[in-house]
Order: structure tokens, then C-alpha cells, then sequence
């Protein structure tokens, strides 16, 4: 399938948003924090809109009768569960100490740096619930697969995100926003699925596949504009942050980044090895590597306070996420030939 015109320039215009919303957010900070305060257990509404315009389309191509075929893609799920929760936050807080705690150290402000690892480990113990469904189409990723991945760790997450991060952290009781976390799943989860499905039905029965394939084409450009709108508005909530701190949030983007590419590709090759599909491997790499921010930020005023090192770092997960979430993106999709070319055959096994 050709790539349209906003897909084919795709990182020139992430870099003309970022740099819209940077400017924007310095020069005309009263209005981004007018829009900045329209949120509900920390999550912002119009950036929710915003993530539902993107993720509808992809939640429309789901059939719910092919969830019971996701059973054969079993090697992903456990591959991606396994970067998930297994690594993904205790590597968070080997980078953390090592970059922020040390090679950076001399940078940063001494009594901000064990906040500033706190909040990496934040960022890192909770995969993300929504932006995951732009990757994964961005991917041609299996979107049954995505789905089922999506609320395995959701389910997780309620169990586990507290004992990991206390665990990580050192502390004995965490303060869950459970709001927050409850609020998230509602808003990206299931009322997008439960619109998209309506769609989809509707669409179905009154004109065909067809129908629902031509709606589909039309709704891929505006999901790419909703997520060019979602960087001008993430970049101009931090505009002044980013112009104030730019250093500081420099180098909490750099243990971020190496996150994001360790555990993307440690999953990625994983997923090779065992021999899934392309179309798992993709979303089971970016789940893997994704963060949910919205919990991150929440979890860390909670904790530590607004103004606190931990809550920057967090800010900054936010800030570098969609980039290069981006990258990985792109790295999947040029590196298909060479993925199959070496991809293990695996055992016929069914379910």
C-alpha cells in the first residue's frame, strides 16, 4: 500500500509541531494552561479527544468474533508480558542510576536527582493503554493482538504497577491514583471500542465491507492530524518548562530514549527468534516499549508534589514519547524484509 502524503513526511511535520508547540507554549502560556487545566484525575480531556480521534479508526477494524484466533499468537503476548513486567522497569532504574544518578550527576541539581530516578522508574512501570493503537496501525500491526495485549496489561496493571514501583523505589506503601488508572481505561479503552464497534456495525449493515473500507481510507488522514495536534498541545503545556530547564530536560530524555530502544528491540528480536508474524512483533515491540504517562505524571504529584523532580522527569517521558515511538515505528516497518528473512518457523501448535 502506498504511503499518502501526511505519512510520507510524518517526521517533518513531529518536527514542526514539536517546535509550534514549544513556541506557542512560551509565547502564549495563559491559553495552554487554560487548556492545560480541562482534565479530570489528571487526565487531560482535550488530549483524550484528541487520542480518540486517532485511536477510533484502528478500534473499527476489530472484529470481535477474530479475538478467539489471538490464542496462536501466544509467543507475542508472552514475549511482550515479559518486557512488560519482567524487565522494562527494573532496566528504567538501571539507566536511571546509572545516567542521572552518575554520568549526569555533575549536571543536575544534587537534591533533585533521586526525585528525577523515581520518576523515570514511574514512567517505566506502567505500559501505555491508547497511543499504542496508532503504533501499531502505523505498523501494520495485528490489531486483535493489539487489543488483547492492551487488556492483559491493563488487567496487570491494577496487581502489579504499586509492588513494582514500591519495590523499585523503596517504599512500603504507594499512593495508586486509582482514579487516574480507572478513569484512563474508561476514556481509551472501552468507550472508543464500544463507538468504534457501533460504527462498525452500523457501517456493516448498511453498506458492506466496502463501505466500511472506503470509511476507513477517509479516516486515516484525520487520525494523523489528531496526533499532530496531540505534540503541538503536549509541547505547549511544557513551553516554558522546556524553555526554562532545557538541559535538565535533556538529559532525562537520554536514559528515556535508551529505554524505549533496549526493550523495543530486545522484543522486536525476541519475537523473531520465536517466530511470530511481522504483524506481532511490530505491536509487541512498541507495547513493550511504550509508558502510560497520564498514570507516570499522577503517580509522581502524588508522591513527590507537583514541582518536584520526580514529576519533571515524568514530563519529559511525555515529551520524548510520541518521537520516538515514532522512530521505532519507522525502524519496524524498514526492517520487515529482514525480520521475515531470518524469522524461526515455529511448531504447528493450535488452541
Amino acid at each position: 500500500m502506498p504511503l499518502g502524503f501526511f505519512e510520507r513526511y510524518l517526521t517533518l511535520w513531529v518536527a514542526l509541531c514539536i517546535i509550534t508547540g514549544i513556541v506557542l507554549g512560551h509565547f502564549l502560556p495563559g491559553i495552554f494552561q487554560a487548556i492545560g487545566g480541562l482534565e479530570i484525575a489528571q487526565v487531560n480531556l482535550p488530549v483524550a479527544a484528541l487520542i480518540w480521534l486517532m485511536i477510533i479508526p484502528m478500534l473499527v477494524k476489530i472484529d470481535f468474533a477474530a479475538l478467539r484466533k489471538t490464542g496462536q499468537y501466544w509467543r507475542g503476548i508472552g514475549i511482550t508480558l515479559l518486557i512488560n513486567w519482567g524487565i522494562k522497569p527494573f532496566s528504567m532504574a538501571l539507566l536511571g542510576w546509572l545516567f542521572i544518578g552518575g554520568l549526569f550527576a555533575p549536571l543536575l541539581p544534587a537534591e533533585q536527582i533521586e526525585s528525577y530516578i523515581a520518576g523515570l522508574i514511574l514512567l517505566a512501570a506502567a505500559p501505555c493503554t491508547a497511543m499504542v493503537f496508532v503504533w501499531s496501525n502505523l505498523t501494520q500491526g495485528e490489531p486483535h493482538f493489539t487489543l488483547t495485549q492492551v487488556a492483559l496489561n491493563d488487567v496487570i496493571m491494577v496487581f502489579a504497577f504499586g509492588p513494582i514501583v514500591g519495590l523499585l523505589l523503596g517504599l512500603t506503601s504507594i499512593v495508586v491514583p486509582w482514579e487516574t488508572l480507572f478513569l484512563s481505561v474508561v476514556l481509551y479503552i472501552m468507550i472508543p471500542l464500544l463507538i468504534a464497534q457501533g460504527v462498525r456495525s452500523i457501517v456493516l449493515k448498511s453498506q458492506g465491507a466496502a463501505g466500511l473500507a472506503q470509511l476507513l481510507n477517509t479516516f486515516g488522514p484525520a487520525s494523523l492530524i489528531a496526533l499532530l495536534a496531540t505534540l503541538v498541545l503536549l509541547f505547549g503545556f511544557q513551553g516554558e518548562q522546556i524553555m526554562a530547564q532545557p538541559l535538565v530536560i535533556l538529559l532525562l530524555a537520554i536514559p528515556i530514549l535508551f529505554q524505549v530502544l533496549f526493550n523495543s528491540g530486545l522484543a522486536y528480536w525476541l519475537n523473531r527468534k520465536a517466530g511470530s508474524p511481522h504483524c506481532v512483533a511490530g505491536p509487541s515491540a512498541l507495547i513493550g516499549a511504550s509508558n502510560f504517562f497520564e498514570l507516570a505524571v499522577a503517580t509522581a504529584i502524588a508522591l513527590f508534589g507537583f514541582n518536584s523532580g520526580a514529576a519533571l522527569a515524568t514530563v519529559a517521558g511525555v515529551l520524548i514519547e510520541v518521537p520516538v515511538m515514532l522512530i521505532v515505528a519507522s525502524i519496524i516497518n524498514r526492517s520487515r524484509s529482514w525480520y521475515e528473512h531470518g524469522r524461526n518457523a515455529p511448531a504447528t501448535k493450535t488452541f
